[in-house]
């Protein structure tokens, strides 16, 4: 397993359609924490993001099993486009079918105790700050919205996120430039206040 610590994902990939299961296991770990983050994110549902999540790497398995992946160096933003695929998908099906959802309830992806040796109280007001940058977010068009999610959720690199929306790395910086312009007026109008001490 060390050697394999060592190697490239392109080079898992290789071992792995050469039928070692532990290089596929590898990439798993590499990648599965900032997909299921993005997936989750961007769906906001636990087990919506978790059929999403199985589902990209379902696809990729086969895939790559039947030697259809072509070997870019680029397998991080493979994955992510599979998945990004797949939300766009459900979204579709969702709009086809006239289904309405409202979130009921917010699941604050930070409140993990385990990740932090924060007070209670500074807890409370670091997830007080991300509800409202949340809420931000959603008042953003849906391109702005997705370069943010995909750079801060996804730790995408604009070259990525250009690969994966189909647009130029200019066009998603200015995406990106945008949604932070925007939020910033938002915070002025609504007179937020999201610095953490």
């Amino acid at each position: 397993m060390d050697t394999f610590c060592t190697m490239t994902d392109e080079e898992l990939v290789v071992s792995y359609a050469q039928g070692n299961d532990s290089a596929f296991d590898l990439l798993l770990s590499r990648h599965k924490q900032s997909l299921y983050t993005y997936i989750f994110y961007t769906l906001r549902d636990r087990g919506l993001a978790e059929d999403v999540f199985q589902e990209t790497f379902i696809k990729a398995i086969t895939t790559i099993r039947q030697g259809r992946y072509t070997e870019t160096g680029k397998f991080k933003a493979w994955i992510m486009r599979i998945a990004h695929n797949l939300i766009i998908d459900y979204f579709r099906q969702r709009k086809n079918e006239n289904t309405i959802s409202n979130d009921d309830y917010e699941i604050d992806l930070w409140n993990n105790p385990s990740l932090c040796d924060d007070t209670v109280e500074m807890k409370m007001v670091k997830m007080q700050v991300l509800d409202d940058v949340k809420r931000l977010i959603d008042f953003l068009p849906d391109e702005q919205r997705e370069v943010l999610q995909m750079r801060y959720y996804g730790d995408l690199s604009f070259k990525e996120i250009a690969d994966i929306t189909g647009v130029s790395i200019n066009t998603a910086l200015g995406r990106m430039r945008y949604a932070i312009l925007n939020m910033r007026k938002l915070v002025t109008d609504h007179k937020m206040i999201l610095t953490i001490n």
